[in-house]
């Protein structure tokens, strides 16, 4: 991450935006980028889709709600990675389980997470639960670089930083993303996303894609 915040000039984000940072430029960018996406993920979007449903009980897609620019809430898409009774077991788990309940207040996520599925598990390591995303970033809900998208329980989290995250359509991949994201605290997680936002380039962006899939195959695991 060094390297790419090295020499950006910050800036301050203003209030309310009528448009996400990067506007049109930004956007073309993310269409082009998406299509050709989806395009040349077909075949895997479809192999992940069934072993999904096949592997386990329920639905291939799991929506979840995120907040987007400006507050707007959406429906974040991914493969399902977790069985379909998780919300009854992580209530139990961090009932019951005191560690586990202090790395769920800390950073949302756990490393051994007993609702992840043996697929899911895989689908993680590997980002490629977060290939549906890419219709979001067709929607205009996501971008494909850009902060994590959060809950609002999460957004909370950001104090003062909230205005920086508002500013931005939410990212596929981002700076937490390329910065060793499952090492990382949640306080570092609102520091990337916060130079991110007071120093948005169409060269930044790129920066982050050229070293996405790096990030990838070495990191330890996934979120």
């Amino acid at each position: 991450m060094s390297s790419l915040i090295g020499t950006s000039e910050t800036r301050s984000i203003p209030g309310r935006l009528e448009r996400p940072l990067g506007s049109s430029a930004k956007r073309l960018a993310d269409i082009g980028l998406a299509i050709s996406g989806i395009l040349l993920l077909a075949p895997l979007l479809i192999i992940c889709f069934a072993a999904t449903v096949l592997t386990s009980r329920g639905p291939a897609l799991f929506r979840h709600r995120r907040i987007g620019f400006n507050g707007k809430p959406f429906d974040c898409l991914k493969f399902r990675t977790m069985v379909t009774d998780a919300p009854e077991r992580l209530h139990h788990l961090l009932q019951t389980n005191p560690a586990a309940a202090a790395e769920w207040a800390a950073n949302q996520k756990l490393r051994f997470d007993p609702r992840v599925t043996a697929m899911g598990s895989i689908l993680r390591k590997s980002s490629l639960d977060e290939l549906p995303q890419l219709f979001n970033v067709l929607k205009g809900d996501m971008s494909i670089v850009g902060p994590r998208p959060v809950t609002d329980e999460e957004l909370e989290r950001y104090g003062s930083a909230i205005g920086e995250y508002l500013a931005c359509r939410p990212g596929i991949t981002g700076l937490w993303q390329v910065s060793g994201r499952s090492t990382t605290s949640y306080d570092k997680r609102i520091a990337c996303d916060t130079f991110y936002a007071r120093n948005w380039s169409l060269a930044l962006d790129a920066k982050i894609l050229i070293v996405t899939l790096p990030s990838l195959v070495i990191s330890d695991s996934a979120f």
